[in-house]
C-alpha cells in the first residue's frame, strides 16, 4: 500500500453554534477523536440566518456530519420581550442548515432541541410521546415551537429523502461555558454567583426564590455532549428499532430528580458559603415538577455519569477560573 493510501480520509464534522454551552462540549468531546476534523465557524465568519451564506459555506466545506447545537437562547424575560426574534431566528437557522445539508448530500446531521417542546401539565416524567399532546408554557412557547419545527424538519427529510437527521432533547443543563449574567441567567449558574459574592462580602444571609419545593433535573454539559455522539453514531437499525419515523426524537437526562431547596444547599456547599440560607415563599415556584424520562435513551446504551455535586464543583471552578468574562 502507498504512503497517500494508507493516509486514513478523516470525517469533516461541523459543530453549528460551537461557542455556545452546548457546542463548545461537544467540540471538546470530539476533539479526542483524531478521525474527525472539525469544521467551525464564528457568528461573525457564517450568519446561519442567511441562507446563501450556509448553502455556500456548505458546498465549500463537502462536510460529512453536522451537529446543530446553535440556536438563540434565553431566559424568561428574554423569551417574553423578544418573542419574534426567538422564533424567527431558530427556524431560519435550523431550516437553512438542514436545508443545505440536503442539497449537499449529507446523510447525517443531529439536531439539538429542548426539554420545553413538551406541554405545560405534562404528565411526569415527561416522555417523547408527550410532543403535541397539550398546550405549551406561555412564556417560551415560539421558541419551543422553533425546536418542534426542527424535530419535524429532521424526520421530513428522513421521509421523503431518505435522509438520516436525528433529534436529542436536553432537560436542564449546565457547566463550562454557562451564562453566569446576574439578570439573565439560570438557576444553577445565578445560584453559584450569588452564593459565591455573599461568601466575598461576608453576607451572612441569602434568600433563595420561592419555597424550595419545586423538582428539578439538571444534566452536566459534557454528559449531554457524549450523549449526543452516542447518538449520532449509533448505527441505523439500532436507532430505527427503537425510535419512530413521526416520534423519533430522544429525550437526554438524568431520570433523575431533586428539589430547589436540596440544590440550593448543593450549591452553598460547594461554593463554601456557610451563612443562613432563606426562602422567599411569595416569589414564583413555577412548575411543581419537571423531569424527563430518559427510557429510550437507555435502551439505546447510554446513561449519564456525572454527579449533581461533581457537576456543581466542575461548574464553580470553571466560573472561578473564567470571571473576567462575567464582570459588569
Amino acid at each position: 500500500m502507498s504512503t497517500n493510501e494508507s493516509i486514513k480520509y478523516k470525517t469533516k464534522v461541523f459543530v453549528a453554534g460551537h461557542n455556545g454551552m452546548v457546542g463548545s462540549a461537544i467540540v471538546r468531546k470530539l476533539k479526542n477523536d483524531s478521525s474527525i476534523e472539525l469544521i467551525l465557524r464564528t457568528r461573525k465568519e457564517l450568519d446561519l440566518t442567511n441562507q446563501q451564506a450556509v448553502l455556500s459555506f456548505f458546498q465549500q466545506e463537502k462536510i460529512d456530519q453536522v451537529y446543530l447545537a446553535a440556536a438563540k437562547v434565553g431566559g424568561i424575560v428574554a423569551n417574553n420581550t423578544y418573542p419574534a426574534d426567538f422564533i424567527y431566528e431558530n427556524l431560519m437557522i435550523q431550516s437553512n442548515i438542514i436545508q443545505s445539508a440536503h442539497i449537499t448530500n449529507i446523510q447525517q446531521l443531529l439536531f439539538l432541541g429542548s426539554s420545553c417542546i413538551y406541554p405545560k401539565l405534562a404528565e411526569q416524567p415527561m416522555k417523547e410521546s408527550a410532543l403535541l399532546t397539550g398546550t405549551l408554557e406561555e412564556t417560551n412557547e415560539p421558541y419551543a415551537i422553533a425546536k418542534i419545527a426542527g424535530i419535524k424538519l429532521c424526520e421530513s427529510y428522513n421521509r421523503q429523502y431518505g435522509r438520516d437527521y436525528r433529534s436529542v432533547m436536553p432537560t436542564n443543563l449546565y457547566g463550562a461555558h454557562d451564562n453566569f449574567h446576574p439578570e439573565n441567567s439560570h438557576v444553577i449558574p445565578a445560584l453559584l454567583r450569588r452564593f459565591h459574592e455573599a461568601k466575598l462580602n461576608g453576607d451572612q444571609e441569602v434568600i433563595a426564590w420561592g419555597s424550595g419545593k419545586p423538582m428539578r433535573e439538571f444534566l452536566y454539559v459534557d454528559d449531554m455532549a457524549a450523549a449526543s455522539v452516542h447518538v449520532m453514531n449509533l448505527d441505523t437499525k439500532t436507532y430505527n428499532d427503537n425510535t419512530e419515523p413521526m416520534l423519533s426524537h430522544i429525550n437526554v437526562g438524568t431520570g433523575v430528580d431533586c428539589s430547589i431547596r436540596e440544590l440550593v444547599e448543593t450549591v452553598a456547599k460547594v461554593v463554601g458559603f456557610e451563612g443562613t440560607i432563606s426562602f422567599d415563599s411569595s416569589k414564583p415556584d413555577g412548575p411543581p415538577r419537571k423531569l424527563m424520562n430518559v427510557d429510550r435513551l437507555k435502551s439505546l446504551g447510554w446513561q449519564y455519569s456525572v454527579s449533581l455535586t461533581e457537576g456543581l464543583e466542575l461548574a464553580y471552578k470553571w466560573f472561578l477560573n473564567n470571571q473576567e468574562l462575567f464582570r459588569r
